[in-house]
């Protein structure tokens, strides 16, 4: 008689968030392989290649590699801006105190960075890329904490994505004044023009998702021929979607729900595919050590997790906000070396900030080396953190 294999371990694992921080570290490696084997210029060339449709008036056609940057990731900050949105309404993020605390450390996880670079570039021609340490990958970050599972206190978690969506809203701000050549005043205008009715069918209690993906789908078009970033397209949607603190289910949960499976199985890793595909030359190791990689290096793995704990304690210390529930000053710690991960972001501003292909092809390697620095020791760092308290509680 064949014995019966006992599933529920493995559903158990398909089912919790772990499974998609493995997933998007495996689309990771296999990206690096691709793009380092006999299949990298397919592939670049398959990233490249343009679908849907344009005409005189309408402008749909893009790369395979821009619609999963600008479209795909726009529903992936839908969803983080939700997640947001109900923890601000209802959860961890209720208290002004709690709010306020990702804010003080985006902006410290921001400037201090951004110092660092300039120490290293003062007066080299890689100076404008001050902005290229300033982002957190909210993504990535998200898939390495989610890895730790609960290890770490669920309000880590909430306070990582309210402070990676933060920096992610600063670093495009930061595009759009210093980085984006030319902006499209009169399509902010209809942006404008159609948030305001979003917020107005929430005021006069509109709750069928139907009235607002439809204007939402508008909004990402306008913001994205702005010349600003288009996902913030998908937060801006978020924060008008209905939801209340009571038990029965908001419009809000329901597309929370609705969208949580596609962008954890299959946006995710579909957007590490594409943005992780680095071609590895020689010259980049030779970069790490030039003004523009220890800028970026030092900058992302070290200023973040340094910018992001001072201003944490700064604005307890002032009194405007409280520690997450069950957390300490070492997970704040070890929450900025989480949010050293650059990558994406990071390697969109470098695109940006120089023409010479040679500081792209350094400022790139830099990046992927930092944030690899980054994911692992804040991992490490937070995981030891858990065994450590668990020690003391066994010998209590």
């Amino acid at each position: 008689m064949v014995k019966a294999i006992n599933l529920k371990p493995f559903k158990d694992f398909l089912r919790s968030e772990q499974i998609g921080g493995v997933i998007l570290i495996f689309c990771v490696i296999i990206s690096l392989i691709i793009a380092n084997s006999n299949l990298g210029e397919a592939f670049e060339n398959f990233l490249s290649t343009q679908i849907g449709y344009s005409n005189p008036s309408i402008q749909l056609e893009y790369s395979i590699s821009l619609w999963i940057n600008d479209g795909l990731m726009a529903i992936f900050f839908l969803l983080v801006g939700l997640e947001i949105k109900r923890e601000i309404i209802e959860g961890e993020l209720s208290s002004p105190k709690k709010a306020a605390m990702p804010i003080f450390a985006a902006i410290g996880g921001m400037l201090f960075p951004a110092g660092i670079y300039a120490l290293f570039n003062s007066g080299s021609p890689t100076v404008h890329g001050w902005g290229i340490p300033m982002a957190t990958d909210i993504a990535f970050a998200l898939g390495v904490i989610s890895l730790l599972g609960k290890r770490v206190p669920s309000s880590l978690k909430i306070f990582l994505a309210a402070l990676a969506i933060a920096d992610d809203l600063g670093a495009i701000l930061v595009i759009a004044i210093f980085y984006t050549n030319e902006l499209h005043w009169m399509q902010l205008g209809y942006s404008a023009g159609i948030l305001a009715l979003l917020i107005a069918m929430n005021w006069f209690g509109v709750k069928r998702l139907f009235f607002y993906i439809i204007p939402g789908v508008f909004l990402w078009y306008f913001v994205h021929h702005s010349g600003i970033h288009a996902t913030i397209a998908g937060v801006l949607l978020a924060l008008t979607i209905p939801t209340n603190p009571e038990k029965d289910e908001s419009p809000l949960e329901k597309l929370e729900h609705i969208i949580i499976w596609p962008v954890n199985f299959l946006i995710m890793p579909i957007f590490a595919l594409a943005n992780t595909n680095i071609e590895f030359e020689s010259k980049m190791i030779d970069g790490l050590g030039s003004p523009l990689g220890l800028g970026i290096i030092f900058g992302l793995a070290l200023g973040k997790p340094i910018g992001v704990t001072l201003f944490s304690w700064l604005s307890v210390k002032l009194g405007f906000s409280k520690l997450p529930n069950r957390a300490n000053w070492k997970h704040i710690f070890g929450l900025g070396l989480l949010a050293g991960i650059g990558f994406t972001m990071s390697i969109f501003i470098a695109l940006l900030s120089f023409s010479n292909p040679e500081y792209k092809v350094e400022a790139k390697f830099a990046i992927l080396v930092a944030s690899i620095l980054s994911g692992l020791a804040g991992y490490l760092f937070l995981n030891a953190l858990n065994n450590k308290e668990k020690k003391k509680i066994e010998e209590a």
